[in-house]
């Protein structure tokens, strides 16, 4: 009929209406985040955002899922409190590269996603009661990659530490060297160890976290010259990844090959600690090394 109402905007009616005579209003909510609910990698369960965030993104199953820089910085030290460090500016796309999409428009597109102008944050806080400098590398841009800007920053985030006298805390997360910066990124790999030597010189503790995933020259560097390797569970951790190694070599690996239980057991990784302990482990750890001192 001419006059029949389209479904869209046709009236509820039935035992829904009776019992919910609100469900319009909340079915047309606009506000209604997209992500409310998050599915579980493991299992498919279908996960209520609000709870994860407060089981600190690990799921049930005990999937430690990736956090982004904020999100990390604010479990990590006391009360979510913290002062932000910029990490320096570098020159951008200094090899004019492109794959068939300019490098520019990739860092822009990231810029855009991630909400930040690169992979590396820094902070300055208490982790359980120990003042310390703590870099993120947040695998959202990019996927964590190693280029210049990354690289600068971890070496200004070591003199930070050097400056005033604080232990310096790594979380890696990273997919490999930034190939649009070419050899310009694997110089990140040296210049991140000549700032480790810095704060070894200065007999300040270097600890790092490595956290899902750290692969490529992240770990061929600062990542494995630790004082102390700390890791999620479940974090896989190596150079070049199980399915490139299995078709290197020919041969099936073995059961949690590169995973963080596996080089705790063949002693790569000091222990393997659940993100809910992870400040208290730290600050332990921050502590002695620091001979127990602690902040004010």
């Amino acid at each position: 009929m001419a006059n029949e109402k389209s479904p869209e905007n046709r009236p509820l009616t039935g035992w829904l209406s009776r019992f919910a005579p609100g469900v319009r209003k909340i079915v047309n909510r606009r506000d209604t985040p997209d992500n409310l609910w998050i599915k579980d990698p493991d299992t498919g369960d279908m996960l209520y955002r609000t709870d994860l965030e407060a089981a600190l993104w690990v799921t049930p199953s005990g999937r430690h899922m990736r956090l982004n820089a904020p999100q990390r910085l604010k479990v990590t030290f006391d009360d979510g409190l913290w002062e932000e460090i910029a990490p320096p500016d570098v020159p951008e796309d200094p090899l004019k590269f492109s794959d068939g999409k300019p490098y520019r428009d990739r860092l822009s597109q990231a810029r855009k996603a991630a909400g930040r102008k690169d992979t590396m944050a820094i902070g300055v806080g208490e982790i359980d009661g120990v003042e310390a400098v703590v870099i993120v590398q947040d695998f959202s841009f990019m996927g964590g990659s190693l280029g210049m800007a990354a690289g600068e920053a971890f070496v200004a985030a070591a003199q930070e530490a050097v400056k005033r006298g604080l232990p310096f805390v790594c979380f890696t997360a990273a997919g490999g060297a930034r190939m649009q910066e070419g050899a310009l990124s694997l110089m990140q790999m040296a210049r991140t160890t000549l700032a480790i030597q810095e704060l070894k010189a200065a007999r300040l503790p270097y600890v790092v976290v490595l956290t899902d995933p750290t692969t490529g020259g992240v770990t061929a560097s600062y990542a494995m010259l630790g004082d102390v390797h700390l890791a999620e569970p479940g974090a896989l951790i190596g150079f070049a990844g199980p399915r490139v190694i299995e078709a290197t070599i020919r041969e099936k690996l073995p059961p949690g090959f590169q995973r963080a239980e596996y080089l705790q057991e063949k002693g790569m990784v000091d222990r393997v600690v659940p993100r809910a302990d992870l400040p208290r482990t730290l600050g332990l750890i921050l502590s002695m090394l620091m001979d127990g001192k602690r902040a004010a």
